[in-house]
């Protein structure tokens, strides 16, 4: 199947590994041309030689701190300027720290709201006006399951990320008319460095606690999210807008 991404200009924030970079990666295999970032700059070298060897299309990898919003800003601009135009944005974070809603104070909160909400808000308010004028666009935000299903032990990103659907909302009334879509990509567990990260030495087992409560009974895989974020930002979805996607494999139990 086509998906029409060819020549399109992709942006994907928080790309230098876990989610962001495999999203890079399956819109590159795709023969669009990607603008990544990170904070690290050699996790970013390694990531702008994985996604350059995906396909044909060129790969701008810029170091970029998301959490200031000027240097976001500057980066969606950087990007459209460099590549001529900017077809596709996808607004990324880095995780917040586990634990239950009151064992946080309101500083951690803000933190929270600060790293894991506004640089969604700051990067699609800077690519708008540059989508509604090209009259065609795919707007993706990568939040959490925990936005459709608050978990106890992960109180900070269930707060923070819900700001995320009403400004998602609003994005997809400000933009519908020009051609642009807007949603939201709820991913639950994927094999990710951070989770390496988060369960040390004991990774194997935990993860296998993990995913014997999902109802695949198993953790995702990160090419597969690539490759749903990939469907989203095609032309065959230009009829989806202003929803919230879960890819948790079922452990989302709620209805709505």
């Amino acid at each position: 199947m086509d998906l029409g991404m060819k020549g399109r200009v992709a942006l994907v924030a928080a790309s230098s590994s876990g989610l962001g970079l495999a999203v890079a990666k399956a819109f590159a295999s795709e023969g669009a041309h990607v603008s990544i970032c990170g904070r690290d700059p050699v996790r970013l070298a390694r990531a702008h030689a994985e996604v350059n060897a995906m396909g044909t299309g060129d790969v701008l990898s810029s170091p970029v701190d998301i959490c200031d919003e000027r240097a976001a800003a500057a980066w969606v601009r950087q990007t459209a300027e460099e590549f001529g135009s900017l077809d596709i944005v996808v607004t990324n974070t880095g995780g917040v720290p586990f634990g239950p809603v009151d064992s946080f104070s309101v500083a951690d909160y803000r933190e929270a709201v600060d790293g894991n909400l506004l640089p969604h808000v700051a990067i699609t308010l800077a690519a708008l006006p540059i989508l509604k004028a090209n009259g065609w666009g795919r707007m993706l935000m990568i939040a959490s399951e925990s936005i459709r299903q608050p978990h106890p032990e992960s109180g900070l990103s269930s707060v923070a990320r819900l700001g995320m659907l009403g400004h998602m909302k609003g994005l997809v009334h400000a933009l519908g008319a020009n051609g642009v879509t807007v949603n939201v990509l709820a991913p639950g567990f994927h094999r990710t460095p951070i989770l390496d990260e988060q369960f040390g030495e004991n990774v194997e087992e935990e993860l296998a606690k993990v995913a014997a409560r999902i109802p695949l009974g198993r953790i995702g895989d990160v090419a597969h999210f690539g490759a749903l974020a990939t469907f989203l930002a095609s032309e065959q979805a230009s009829y989806v807008t202003g929803t919230v996607l879960v890819a948790d494999g079922g452990n989302t139990r709620g209805i709505g």
